[in-house]
């Protein structure tokens, strides 16, 4: 089955007309499965320590400079004592478990189960890999064990992990851990877009709602961003 049909047949089911029986025993089910994922995620995670989550394509080439980059990033922040968490997939995923492992740190991954592109990659603890189902019990581990997210170029899913941050930042729901945009080139335009039309523009946010992030280039400028939140809040990472 290719990925229209399986698509197509989704949205078939999803008008199909089901008994009651039918739709207790399903959504029964699916309880039971997310609460398992849930217990699992939270049972390998709890000791895990201070960590910063990176967030990138998981097209990314071993040749592009933000494959590299991402893989500076990992080194660096373990010889600053903090853990590295990803999504546990190719690209720049594997690029910061692979710093992360190189610089003999925690390295996390949380995979998720897709059709096509994602399977885990070889840089990850043993002990530190879980593959998730549902994208939102996955969302949820990242932003309950992280300290700080750094986020390299990447697509919809990236996107959509900074601005779980932002949003969850923003509303209270988390602390107001820093979020680190890589890569000037690459997002500055949706900044811009952000300051200019949502929040001068049509005001949707607010000014200090720009605070929240902060865009660098280098490897060591994302690390210091990440190293003086801690310092202001008199936190080491050591422990």
């Amino acid at each position: 089955m290719n990925y229209m049909s399986a698509s197509e047949d989704k949205i078939k089911r999803a008008f199909k007309q089901k008994t009651w029986n039918e739709i207790k025993a399903s959504d029964s089910w699916q309880i039971f499965k997310v609460m398992a994922e849930f217990v699992e995620g939270f049972e390998k995670m709890a000791s895990i320590g201070p960590c910063v989550s990176v967030f990138g394509s998981a097209r990314t080439e071993p040749d592009n400079v933000y494959y590299k980059l991402a893989e500076e990033i990992a080194f660096k922040l373990t010889q600053n004592g903090y853990g590295v968490i990803t999504g546990g997939g190719p690209g720049i995923m594997e690029a910061a478990n692979k710093g992360a492992q190189r610089g003999d740190g925690i390295s996390a991954g949380l995979n998720i189960q897709l059709p096509f592109e994602q399977s885990s990659n070889p840089y990850i603890d043993v002990d530190k890999l879980i593959t998730f189902k549902h994208f939102f019990v996955r969302k949820v581990m990242f932003q309950k064990y992280s300290q700080g997210f750094i986020v390299l170029p990447g697509g919809f899913g990236t996107f959509d992990e900074f601005f779980e941050s932002a949003t969850l930042i923003q509303t209270g729901k988390i602390g107001r851990f820093p979020i680190v945009l890589v890569g000037r080139d690459f997002w500055k335009g949706l900044v811009e877009w952000i300051n200019e039309v949502v929040q001068q523009e049509q005001k949707n946010i607010s000014p200090e709602d720009m605070d929240m992030f902060k865009i660098v280039d280098t490897a060591d400028e994302a690390v210091e961003v990440i190293n003086e939140f801690y310092s202001k809040y008199l936190l080491s990472p050591n422990f």
